[in-house]
């Protein structure tokens, strides 16, 4: 049997990855452009692109901290899946967000906000998926993370809960923005670099 690097198997893993991330990206920015291209078909919602921004930024950010597992030594099968699994609840939210036909609903706003708890239980799934990733990616990146990560993680899913229960648009308005502000956080403190 032929030996293969942890780099090859990493550079063949982060192909498949892109792959499902594309997408997930290709939906978000059809979608968009359906607004472009049919202006009078459906309102544009403030809520609706505040979350559309945040899930556009999330794919592009867990590329970027995909290539973090560039260090990883060996890889298994079990890690393999784990990823796929986790791009493909990536891709998901980018489902709910542009979702194939929304003629029962009054717009993608009211789509959203009928179907937020599959939305809100997909995004609590990434908090929680994000940590198996992290550990996987070693103590280094865990330690690089500092005490911001941890109490992201709880934050997150209580917030997450806060919009499973509530349909106040207003609510769905202000998490949407905290998690814009969060996600510029980290663009500034970890992900500008990757050194």
């Amino acid at each position: 049997m032929e030996t293969v690097s942890p780099h090859e198997l990493f550079t063949h893993i982060r192909i498949v990855l892109g792959m499902v991330i594309g997408l997930g990206i290709t939906r978000m920015l059809a979608g968009l452009a359906g607004f472009i291209q049919h202006p009078g078909r459906y309102r544009v919602s403030l809520l609706h692109m505040l979350w559309v921004g945040s899930i556009l930024l999330e794919l592009v950010l867990f590329w970027w901290w995909e290539f973090g597992l560039s260090r990883i030594p060996a890889w298994s099968f079990g890690v393999y899946l784990f990823l796929i699994g986790y791009a493909v609840v990536l891709y998901l939210l980018s489902a709910l967000l542009f979702p194939d036909n929304i003629a029962e609903y009054a717009g993608y706003e009211d789509f959203f906000i009928r179907r937020r708890r599959w939305f809100f239980g997909l995004l609590a799934a990434t908090f929680v998926l994000d940590v198996v990733d992290t550990l996987i990616k070693g103590t280094e990146h865990w330690t690089q993370l500092s005490g911001d990560y941890l109490v992201q993680v709880p934050i997150g899913l209580a917030l997450c809960l806060i919009a499973y229960v509530s349909a106040r648009r207003w609510v769905h308005i202000a998490l949407a923005s905290v998690h814009i502000l969060y996600q510029c956080y980290w663009i500034g403190r970890v992900v500008y670099t990757m050194g």
